[in-house]
């Protein structure tokens, strides 16, 4: 798979932004799930987010979205906006029954940009068929979505970000239950994401997979556990306090040092 990467003018290290969290409670209906977190993702940095089951991971990245507001504290954006911040939340769905073609999904990615109701140029064309391309689906243009296997609408998705071309990406689960050459095209992808100067910030349950391609970890048990360089913060004393601390709320049923989901 071809690794180069599209751009459309945001060269640097530090076009990805800042994002602050200073005393952050996010919750439903009054319940936090995200309690008194403070912090920073520094512009550029490639960042894991992992912890238990409820742990909050998946809401910390709506409350960053601006899709749930704060119960106390905020979310301080240094250098971005809110609409230059993409996502690919947890187990996306292409629904099979609709008539919508790769490259039109793909294409999806330019909305931001253009809008919907204004036509896609030639040039915008050619930046997507570029993405698939890039993600390994190269000559996927015409076919359906419905004929794509699970790794292959991944992929898609992956292109479609690829085509937002935002500095700061949010991912939620991405590498869930994909075969392992998928997996490792898309982290290189990401990886790549990262070497461009964009804010990657991702969560994850495979620990060793952490290890192996993400500098920066954030643990979290609904509150701070550790934040900082990967190899501190998943260290075994850690790991085993996660383990204790989601006990009171039916958190992991594996041992922690395994994996958290």
């Amino acid at each position: 798979m071809a690794t180069g990467f599209l751009g459309h003018g945001l060269i640097g290290t530090s076009m990805g932004g800042v994002i602050r969290l200073d005393n952050l409670t996010l919750g439903y209906e009054r319940h936090p799930a995200v309690h008194h977190l403070s912090g920073e993702f520094a512009s550029g940095t490639l960042t894991a987010i992992v912890g238990p089951n409820g742990a909050g991971k998946s809401t910390l990245l709506k409350g960053i979205l601006g899709l749930m507001r704060p119960l106390e504290g905020h979310i301080l954006l240094s250098g971005i906006r809110r609409q230059q911040i993409a996502c690919l939340p947890q187990q996306v769905t292409l629904e099979p029954d609709f008539p919508i073609t790769v490259l039109e999904v793909a294409m999806m990615g330019h909305w931001r940009r253009v809008g919907i109701l204004r036509a896609i140029t030639r040039h915008l064309r050619r930046v997507a068929i570029e993405a698939l391309l890039r993600v390994g689906l190269a000559g996927f243009e015409h076919r359906s979505v419905s004929s794509l296997s699970s790794g292959q609408r991944q992929r898609l998705l992956f292109a479609r970000l690829m085509v937002e071309d935002a500095p700061v990406i949010l991912l939620d689960e991405p590498f869930t239950a994909m075969d392992d050459r998928t997996t490792t095209d898309l982290i290189t992808i990401v990886q790549q994401w990262h070497h461009q100067g964009r804010t990657i910030i991702a969560v994850l349950h495979d620990l060793e997979q952490v290890r192996r391609h993400f500098p920066y970890t954030l643990l979290l048990a609904r509150r701070l556990l550790a934040w900082g360089e990967t190899a501190m913060v998943l260290s075994a004393a850690n790991l085993r306090q996660t383990h204790t601390m989601s006990e009171a709320w039916n958190g992991c049923t594996e041992p922690c040092s395994q994996g958290i989901a």
